[in-house]
């Protein structure tokens, strides 16, 4: 410890100081005390007592100190000696008393109060604790009074070099662009050291680096790290491993150093460009293979990683350019080739392309470098399989007239196997597209026939599908649609549009129009429908009505003349003939009903009906009945009140024949013994005064005839309502004829599985005579008891 404590007062050059304090003869020599930079307090408590002085023309002067200064980490085998505190009032006659207080005091220092020598008794850290302030004072030791006033000074802990630095946020984790030029900052570390920065170069750091040369390197006062080594290949090696050094005292010997680490990465650029594993590919395809379908995929390796390795592939030559395309996989990075049109081996065997691979980022940097694309030769080769048949055409569109004959061809379908072997081919129609069966097709030359009747006007196309399968081979399918359009003959008749009714004003004029008709054909001739209507022969001189052709093919009715009347006539009938301008041309016969009806004078219909004459002015018949349908429900409203009415004036009492506590109602099960209130006549326990011996009863008249006893005279005001009712008991309980009346229940079922069978008596035998109960005892020790009971009861029969 000694030679470690002399190494390092000689790092720090740091004497130790030993403040002696006097107190001064004069006060022009305080100045030369107060050289060593007094704080404010004892300048104030100097310029105090030099007032004090001057007041009191006193000649005495207190002591005046700066500051002390202790070294840290110091021990030895007595407490140190900071320094000595001593006043002129001190004659050396031991009166004075030197007292200490503040920061530490008594326990970090301790003053002799004789001498005033102060010493440190522990072991002081400034990383710890810098400095103390402290208050010194000069008592009377016999009284304790104060002989100057007290003063503060600073004991300040003096820094060593104790502390090594520390990298706090280490270990670090850096990256750098591979292939960085020399100087590329990397990053920058930071070390702390926890000595006094101000004192000595204590906590001067310089850093350097312990591994990882040369590839980096680090500014010694600043931490920041670069490379040093130009190119640095990330394909070559990605990662480094290195260790910085931070050393204090200027990193002169003797002084303390931490270390941390440094991992740094580099990161990709790209400067690889792709390039295929193989110069030339090969792949076989059937011929049959669906659309879109991989037929194989080509690889272009990327020794970037990430965005930098990604490629895109492209056809850029080759005599299948038009027949297969390239696309990028984005997970694997490999170019899959597929089918854009359809291969026929018979026609070309082999393809042979040109593809390439380019990077999809190319960074400018590297551009000298080379191309940043790759190519490579791709044969395929197309390989022959069974076909389907090939229709002629992929569509077909028939026509037919609809008048046409049955067996009649409409149409033929062609196909053939573009097989090299060439099947013959069999021609059906999916039935699933013909329900009806209108069409037949020949199933070696693909001509269709007509089946059955057709009519435009029920279904103007008929869509079907015709099915080619080589006969070599059924699994060869094939499937075309054909539509067959049914064209129009002129087999419909024109009518009306619909069922027209006409009403004429029995106020109208002559040439009034009464109605206008159109007709409709179910038949579409090519020019449209242009339609001639005319009156039957023996109606051309109607001497009531006439007809008009209008120019959009309607028709016009008008009337001949006024006048007409309902009276005289209410419905006229007028038969008008239609006909159509095809070929040959068709006609029909409709008839035009014409009702005369009432209208005001705006001509607007009223009433149509003659009933209307002998109806009441302004009142129709469906008035009449409105206001009848509104009587009758008044009448019913009426009723209903009245019937309410009554039956809310019933009278809420029971009359005496109805009164059901003297009626008599038959059970026909057991009654309820004594619990039945019913047996006895409550009117006799309202008013017993009034019983006059005993009243029968009037339930029902009984078999035995039953001899009422006497019953007790009734005493007046002294009736004995407990004695009353045990007699009545008594005499219901005894009475045979009063109810409730015994029942016998006779049950035909006792259920199944009973190995003892029935035990009941009742209807088992004509006399007890013939009754045996010596099975009983048979039954066990259970029914032991029960037999000897019946046993015992044969045996007394006898005696």
């Amino acid at each position: 410890m000694p030679e470690r404590l002399t190494e390092m007062l000689m790092d720090t050059w740091t004497p130790l100081i030993i403040l002696w304090i006097t107190v001064l003869p004069s006060i022009y020599m305080a100045p030369m005390n107060q050289s060593q930079v007094l704080p404010s307090g004892s300048s104030t408590g100097l310029k105090r007592l030099t007032e004090e002085q001057r007041v009191l023309n006193r000649s005495k002067r207190g002591w005046v100190w700066n500051q002390m200064f202790v070294l840290e980490e110091f021990s030895g085998p007595e407490p140190i000696l900071v320094g000595r505190l001593h006043t002129d009032l001190d004659p050396g006659s031991s009166k004075i008393k030197y007292i200490l207080s503040g920061d530490g005091a008594g326990t970090i220092f301790v003053i002799n109060d004789k001498t005033g020598d102060i010493h440190a008794m522990k072991r002081l850290d400034r990383e710890e604790k810098a400095e103390y302030t402290l208050t010194a004072q000069a008592v009377d030791r016999d009284t304790n009074q104060p002989l100057e006033p007290p003063s503060e000074f600073i004991i300040k802990v003096q820094d060593i070099n104790d502390n090594a630095p520390e990298f706090v946020n280490g270990p670090y984790h850096a990256t750098v662009p591979e292939m960085s030029v020399v100087g590329t900052f990397v990053t920058k570390v930071t070390a702390t050291d926890a000595d006094d920065p101000v004192y000595g170069n204590s906590a001067k750091l310089v850093y350097s680096i312990l591994e990882g040369q040369p590839y980096f390197s680090i500014e010694p006062h600043t931490a920041i790290i670069k490379t040093a080594l130009p190119n640095m290949d990330r394909e070559a090696k990605e990662e480094y491993f290195v260790v910085i050094q931070a050393k204090d005292m200027g990193g002169h010997m003797g002084g303390l150093s931490g270390t941390t680490t440094v991992t740094i990465t580099l990161t990709d650029v790209n400067d690889n460009p792709p390039k295929f594993a193989q110069s030339l590919y090969h792949f076989s395809v059937m011929e049959d293979v669906a659309l879109g379908e991989p037929i194989g995929r080509v690889k272009a390796n990327d020794l970037d990683i990430g965005e930098n390795a990604k490629s895109s592939y492209d056809i850029i030559e080759g005599d299948g350019m038009d027949i297969f395309e390239i696309t990028t996989d984005a997970q694997t990075q490999d170019g899959i080739i597929r089918v854009r049109k359809p291969l026929d081996f018979e026609t070309k065997k082999s393809y042979t392309l040109k593809v390439e691979a380019a990077n999809v980022h190319v960074d400018p940097r590297f551009i000298s470098g080379g191309p940043f694309k790759d190519t490579a030769t791709v044969k395929i080769v197309v390989e022959d399989a069974d076909e389907p048949p090939v229709f002629s055409s992929p569509t077909y569109l028939l026509e037919v007239h609809e008048n046409a004959a049955i067996n009649s061809v409409i149409g033929q379908v062609t196909a053939h196997d573009p097989d090299v072997s060439s099947s013959p081919i069999r021609f059906s129609i999916d039935r699933h597209t013909d329900l009806e069966r209108q069409f037949n097709i020949n199933a070696e030359d693909g001509k269709i026939t007509l089946a059955t009747p057709l009519d435009r006007e029920t279904n103007m196309w008929h869509n079907i599908t015709i099915v080619a399968t080589e006969t070599r081979n059924h699994s060869q399918v094939s499937r075309v649609p054909v539509a067959i359009k049914v064209l129009d003959v002129n087999d419909n008749a024109p009518e009306f549009a619909s069922e027209h009714e006409a009403f004429l004003c029995e106020n109208g004029k002559p040439g009034q129009v009464i109605q206008i008709v159109s007709a409709v054909d179910k038949d579409d001739p090519k020019n449209g429908h242009y339609f001639l209507y005319s009156l039957l022969p023996e109606m051309v001189n109607n001497p009531n009505f006439t007809i008009k052709k209008n120019e959009d093919n309607t028709l016009s009715i008008l009337a001949k003349h006024s006048g007409f009347s309902r009276q005289k006539q209410e419905v006229y009938l007028l038969p008008i003939i239609i006909s159509d301008s095809g070929n040959p041309p068709m006609s029909s016969t409709s008839t035009l009903t014409i009702r005369v009806c009432g209208c005001s004078s705006d001509g607007i219909v009223q009433s149509c009906n003659v009933e209307a004459y002998v109806l009441p002015i302004g009142l129709s018949m469906g008035a009449l009945i409105a206001i009848l349908a509104c009587i009758i429900l008044l009448l019913v409203i009426v009723v209903l009140f009245v019937t309410l009415r009554r039956h809310k004036n019933e009278p809420l009492i029971i009359k005496d024949d109805e009164d059901v506590r003297e009626n008599i109602i038959r059970y026909d099960d057991e009654g309820g013994g004594e619990e039945d209130t019913e047996a006895f006549d409550i009117a006799t326990l309202q008013n017993p005064d009034g019983i006059n011996g005993f009243l029968p009863r009037k339930d029902i008249k009984p078999d035995l005839q039953f001899m009422p006893r006497q019953g007790l005279a009734p005493v007046p005001n002294g009736v004995d309502v407990d004695e009353f009712i045990n007699v009545r008991l008594h005499e219901a309980d005894n009475d045979p004829t009063a109810p409730p009346y015994d029942s016998i229940q006779i049950y035909g079922y006792e259920g199944r599985g009973s190995v003892a069978g029935s035990l009941s008596s009742l209807e088992s035998s004509t006399s007890d005579s013939d009754q045996n109960f010596d099975y009983l005892s048979e039954w066990g020790p259970r029914f032991k008891r029960l037999g000897e009971l019946y046993s015992v009861g044969e045996s007394d029969k006898e005696t």
